[in-house]
């Protein structure tokens, strides 16, 4: 059974008296333990199938399948604990508290879950050895580069063990340097620790390190290698 799958997905926006297209009769079964990047140029709909996946939006037309579930007709409740529970989330603009430390946004998710104070603790220090972050932990985000910042969001990610990290443009803030050492560290964590990724992206870069790539265009399949 697929750890992801679209099928015959469509995704429509109103635009006040037409209609958008987003994703047009998608289908997409993504195995537990791969590297995959949906790649396409903007307006492509590879956001929007990562919106989907990661219960963030609901199609208009199809099924979106998570861990042998049905999540796109599942009520809100049911959807915002699959998101707390199953999905990690890693976006472009890092979204880090900036009030809380390097340490305490690493541990919100696990906060959010109800894991004792100790307990979050002892995972996140955990986690900042192995991603290069120890003795960063009492750091607001402003004094962490922005590679340091992206890595803490793969902290706050990883911190609660997800089926899947979804990662949207994960090296769009980031310089050629710090993008090769995050995707580096990433395709480690995937490789050693078996962490199932899904990203969206048009950077070659990130393409380039994808063992598979699906590209998008006008929201239908283009391609799958």
């Amino acid at each position: 059974m697929p750890l992801i799958e679209l099928k015959s997905v469509s995704k429509i926006y109103p635009l006040g008296n037409q209609q958008v297209v987003a994703i047009d009769d998608l289908s997409l079964a993504v195995a537990a333990g791969e590297f995959t990047v949906l790649a396409g140029p903007s307006g492509s709909g590879k956001t929007t199938a990562l919106n989907l996946i990661g219960c963030l939006d609901a199609p208009s037309r199809g099924e979106v399948w998570l861990d042998g579930q049905e999540v796109g007709q599942a009520p809100q409740p049911v959807l915002a604990k699959l998101r707390l529970e199953k999905i990690g989330f890693i976006f472009q603009s890092y979204n880090l508290i900036p009030v809380l430390s390097a340490a305490e946004n690493a541990e919100f998710t696990l906060m959010l879950m109800g894991v004792d104070k100790r307990q979050r603790r002892q995972r996140v220090v955990e986690l900042f050895r192995q991603l290069g972050l120890a003795g960063l932990e009492d750091r607001k985000p402003s004094d962490l580069s922005g590679g340091q910042q992206q890595r803490v969001a793969i902290a706050r990610a990883m911190a609660a063990e997800p089926t899947v990290i979804l990662a949207d443009e994960p090296t769009a803030s980031l310089d050629m340097q710090a993008s090769e050492e995050l995707l580096a560290l990433m395709k480690q964590l995937n490789q050693e620790q078996g962490v199932t990724f899904l990203f969206s992206s048009h950077d070659p870069l990130v393409i380039s390190h994808g063992r598979r790539v699906v590209h998008l265009r006008d929201g239908h399949l283009e391609s799958d290698q």
